[in-house]
């Protein structure tokens, strides 16, 4: 079966099949780092993540780049109200995004780009607009003049009126009163006093939202990508503004397929902090929470689908993964006594077919066939417990000191499987909770150990993009020493887990 993916753009259920046989270009839509993530960002970033595991699982060489704004209102009003700094803003939340991202299993993205580290590439691209009249400078500030770009609309299918509202994004009045027509949104926003500015051939200021993305996609990864990822609240204005000026400068498609994950409730309410129903990922892991009940609970429903979020939703994946905890856990806490390793294989080393025999080979196909029907990761969860099932029974048995429990003949029957569940799992980002904790301790602690690991694996990495393989030979040999097994993937991901 073909892996099919619900196209935004097309409203249907398509084939998917790169522009590049065997490598997928992705950019993920990135936070603007004002302020900690909260549970829409979980739930954003744990579906993209199983879908780039899922591609890497079955072959692919993926090129996953996910965004910073680091530069914005929302940023400017935090520092104004702490007396600080954009910069010490973002710093903060880059970093406290990053933790959150490696408590939650998110494999890092392979290029984090900012805007306020892209400002060359979004200069040109107004600059290229402007010179095919597709925008226009007034007053110090640039705009993009809709009413000139065909088929404005597409992705979201809004009628003009709809579009009106919102159009703009993060604008004022004073913009609104500078623009041709009320559709028109901001490329470049002239300097104001007090706020940081940055030079341009239109006078001081700093880049519109839209277009940060927009030069970003094709400074890191070309004019046509593969897939754009994004929540559902981003299809309009900002995903629709991104087609409208990438397409505009370049003829050319910006992305063949656009996902979009659906928005999450809490007790059936938007989130939001009027209500007071906002909660963070910090928050929530800090009272107690897993992090992989929290990928569990998010995995359980469909991506495309509103996700409610109630404690006794949260409830509930919390005790499924009890028992998904348990069968994973067997290696590492009775591997000795039941002859086997101590972790599974990884994701990325498939056990072969001749090893697993004919029932698990067609566990794996129907979990491969879930995953195909457009990222069905309920199906595909349903096929792990039903591999878990009697490795749980069999580690309740250990558990309660059963000495007849993983004798030879059984222990031998339930390896494969366990073997199987590892690397089933694995492509959902869900392990063991002794191999996913980077260190003993509170859900803060774990994180900050788990950012501490991500560090070095990216001083390797840049180690050995400058061929200073000594360096980067040095520090698997350190990661080694503490327990840590780097395992790197197609695609330059580079994966760990501790032994």
């Amino acid at each position: 079966m073909t892996l099919r993916l619900t196209n935004t753009l097309s409203r249907r259920c398509e084939p998917f099949a790169p522009l590049v046989p065997g490598q997928v270009s992705i950019y993920c839509c990135g936070v603007t780092v004002y302020d900690l993530c909260h549970l829409g960002h979980a739930r954003s970033y744990i579906v993209w993540d199983v879908l780039r595991r899922y591609l890497l699982w079955s072959g692919y060489a993926v090129t996953f780049v996910q965004n910073f704004t680091d530069i914005d209102d929302k940023i400017l009003k935090r520092a104004e109200e702490e007396g600080s700094s954009m910069e010490v803003v973002s710093e903060r939340n880059i970093a406290a995004f990053e933790a959150d991202m490696a408590a939650l299993h998110i494999l890092p993205p392979d290029r984090m780009p900012r805007a306020t580290r892209s400002l060359e590439a979004i200069r040109q691209l107004i600059g290229e607009l402007e010179a095919k009249g597709a925008a226009y400078s007034a007053d110090g500030d640039v705009y993009f003049a809709v009413m000139r770009q065909a088929g404005y609309g597409k992705l979201s299918g809004r009628t003009l009126e709809e579009q009106q509202e919102g159009a703009s994004g993060r604008t004022n009045e004073a913009e609104e009163a500078r623009k041709r027509h009320p559709f028109d949104f901001a490329l470049w926003k002239g300097a104001k006093p007090g706020e940081p500015s940055f030079p341009s051939p239109w006078g001081p200021g700093r880049p519109g939202w839209h277009i940060e993305c927009s030069a970003m996609v094709r400074e890191e990864l070309g004019t046509t990508i593969d897939i754009h990822l994004g929540g559902a609240d981003l299809i309009f204005p900002h995903h629709e503004n991104e087609i409208a000026q990438s397409e505009a400068a370049s003829g050319q498609p910006l992305a063949r397929f656009w996902l979009h994950n659906g928005m999450v409730n809490v007790g059936g309410e938007k989130m939001s902090k009027s209500l007071g129903n906002f909660t963070t990922i910090r928050a929530l892991l800090e009272s107690g929470v897993s992090p992989m009940t929290l990928r569990l609970f998010v995995l359980q429903a469909h991506y495309r689908k509103p996700l409610d979020f109630t404690a006794e939703a949260l409830a509930a994946a919390a005790s499924g993964w009890k028992g998904l905890d348990a069968a994973l856990g067997l290696g590492a806490r009775h591997g000795a006594a039941l002859g086997w390793a101590t972790a599974p294989a990884a994701a990325s080393a498939a056990v072969s077919a001749a090893d697993i025999g004919a029932e698990l080979a067609r566990a794996r196909e129907r979990f491969a066939a879930a995953m195909d029907d457009d990222l069905n990761t309920s199906a595909a969860l349903a096929v792990l417990f039903e591999l878990a099932r009697p490795l749980r029974a069999l580690a309740n048995r250990l558990e309660r000191g059963d000495t007849e429990a993983g004798a030879a003949g059984e222990a031998v029957a339930l390896e494969p499987r366990w073997q199987l569940l590892g690397e089933l799992a694995g492509v959902l980002g869900l392990a063991a909770e002794a191999a996913s904790s980077a260190a003993d301790g509170t859900p803060a602690e774990a994180a900050a150990a788990e950012t501490a690991i991500q560090q070095r694996i990216e001083q390797r990495r840049a180690a050995k993009a400058a061929r200073d393989f000594a360096t980067a030979d040095r520090i698997r040999a350190e990661l080694a020493a503490e327990g840590i097994e780097l395992i790197d993937r197609p695609g330059g991901v580079t994966d760990w887990v501790r032994g």
